[in-house]
Parts: structure tokens; sequence; C-alpha cells
């Protein structure tokens, strides 16, 4: 059975500080093809997460300013997380109970990667 920890094996989340921007946020999702940002306070903890899906539905959808909205104020926080040692059956269980696409991979507070859908297709 294929783990979480093979999934994101070097792989470097894109991470952002609470206080960055949704704009900054969108920017980095759009250069890195990536759906999501894992949002860090000042010692690099997990505080939450923000999606393509946060920036339509929190964001534009009800007429926030991208460019000064900061993430803290529209990130889910305290998003699920999972450790590496967890199988792929594992996390895609747990994005459709929780009906959610991302799931960040924590070991003892470290960041270790994020998993989305789309990792698992042709799986």
């Amino acid at each position: 059975m294929r783990r979480l920890s093979d999934i994101v094996l070097n792989q470097e989340p894109l991470m952002l500080p609470k206080s960055a921007t949704v704009k900054e946020a969108c920017h980095q999702m759009r250069e890195h093809r990536a759906g999501s940002i894992l949002v860090t306070d000042e010692h690099g903890h997990l505080q939450g997460i923000f999606t393509g899906r946060d920036a339509v539905y929190r964001v534009l959808a009800v007429g926030k300013n991208a460019g000064t909205t900061k993430l803290a104020d529209v990130m889910t926080a305290s998003p699920e997380t999972m450790t590496p040692d967890k199988t792929a059956i594992d996390a895609l269980r747990l994005m459709w109970d929780g009906g959610f696409r991302h799931v960040p991979v924590v070991k003892a507070g470290k960041i270790i990667g994020v998993v989305s859908r789309g990792d698992f297709k042709g799986a």
C-alpha cells in the first residue's frame, strides 16, 4: 500500500505566513501550479490552509480585496492533518468524509508536505 511519505518525498510545499495577502498566495499558487498554500506562524508551525476554493468563496464572492485581505482572515484554521505513515486510502477517505481536496502531512509538528486528490489519479 502506498504511504503518504512516498507521495510527499522531496516535496517542497508552498508556505506563507498568516500575514501574507490573498493576492500573494494566489500568485504563488499560479506560479507553482498548486491548489493550496500552507499558512504558518512565525515559527513555521502549521496554522491553516488556503485553497483556490477559499479564494473564490471567502474572498471574491463576498467582495473582499485580495491585495489587502490577509490569509489569517480567510484560511481554514487548524486543518485536518495526517502523518506520513498513513496510506493513500486513508488520505482519500479523510478528504471524502471531510469534503475537502488537500491534506497537510505533518510529523511531530514539522510540515512534510501536502497531498491532494489529484495526487491519486491513475493510482
